[in-house]
């Protein structure tokens, strides 16, 4: 019996530690790497896909089938044929809508200030404590800003603790000689992206991404013209945004994962509702003017 218990224990153990949080899809390219042995990139591939996807980032026991959908494509751009590698880094995250099929964006990002060491075989180490390497802080930050915003759209302000935590992995980094981590590195990194998302003046985007899809889009498949009356209710919101800050990172990133969504969505809308909409999102992100014009050949 106390054999069988032990058996049952190490089994349950195993499952915790296969069932983490992120269901992380990684790719590692090279178009413009010459070299014809590219093995040392297969196997950075995979550590980086066992480093996601083995550790544990939530505070909550998330189920198998709640695992949060995310995608890291790294594009290496150099590489001194070595340890040293510099590339651009795509990262997508999204979210299930409720009663559907379909997923919404919640993350669509290019960070081009990608550089780091590797050599073949070697461990991601990572410690919240203290910077380790520029590889493993870049993905433990992103894997944070992932679940901040997954969970913000679930609770109210949820992911509150998750964008602290990426606070802590740029603070953490602020020594290292990579770019990326410090403000004057340029308006659009990781150091702004933290910045943002723990600063107040954000605060009515993040309330707004709650409502958008807890009771916008999840309420869409049951009742479309409910929903999408929520949403245009709300829309006005993102005009509390401060106006001085529009070119930030956070209302773009935003934009950048939503626009063509928002576009979606009013396009079966009445015209009116279709014209209040086209104003309003051409008003608070001009730089997607263009695109919210569709909403006028409805």
């Amino acid at each position: 019996m106390k054999a069988f218990s032990i058996y049952i224990l190490l089994a349950c153990l195993s499952l915790r530690a296969i069932a983490q949080d992120l269901n992380a899809r990684v790719q590692v390219v090279s178009p413009k790497i010459q070299s014809t042995n590219k093995r040392i990139l297969q196997t950075l591939e995979t550590a980086m896909k066992d480093f996601l996807n083995g550790r544990k980032w939530c505070a909550d026991d998330i189920q198998p089938q709640e695992r949060i959908d995310c995608n890291f494509i790294l594009n290496i751009t150099t590489w001194d044929g070595s340890s040293n590698f510099t590339g651009e880094l795509q990262v997508q995250s999204s979210r299930p809508v409720y009663n559907s099929s379909y997923t919404s964006t919640l993350l669509n990002i290019n960070d081009k200030d990608i550089d780091f060491t590797y050599t073949e075989g070697q461990s991601i180490d990572y410690t919240d404590q203290n910077f380790q390497s520029n590889l493993s802080s870049i993905m433990a930050f992103y894997a944070y800003v992932i679940i901040g915003m997954d969970y913000d759209t679930f609770g109210k302000f949820g992911g509150t603790p998750y964008f602290a935590s990426a606070q802590a992995v740029v603070t953490n980094a602020q020594g290292a000689p990579n770019k990326g981590w410090k403000a004057f590195d340029g308006n659009i990194n990781r150091y702004w992206l933290a910045e943002n998302l723990n600063n107040k003046l954000y605060l009515p985007l993040r309330d707004f991404m709650y409502d958008y899809h807890r009771n916008g889009l999840d309420v869409m498949a049951d009742n479309a013209g409910k929903g999408r009356k929520e949403i245009a209710s709300i829309l006005p919101t993102l005009s509390q945004v401060d106006r001085q800050r529009l070119g930030s990172m956070f209302p773009l990133i935003f934009f950048t994962a939503k626009r063509d969504e928002l576009v979606s969505i009013f396009s079966k809308a009445d015209s009116q509702e279709r014209l209040q909409a086209m104003n309003l999102l051409s008003e608070v992100d001009p730089a997607n003017g263009l695109k919210y014009k569709e909403l006028q050949k409805q």
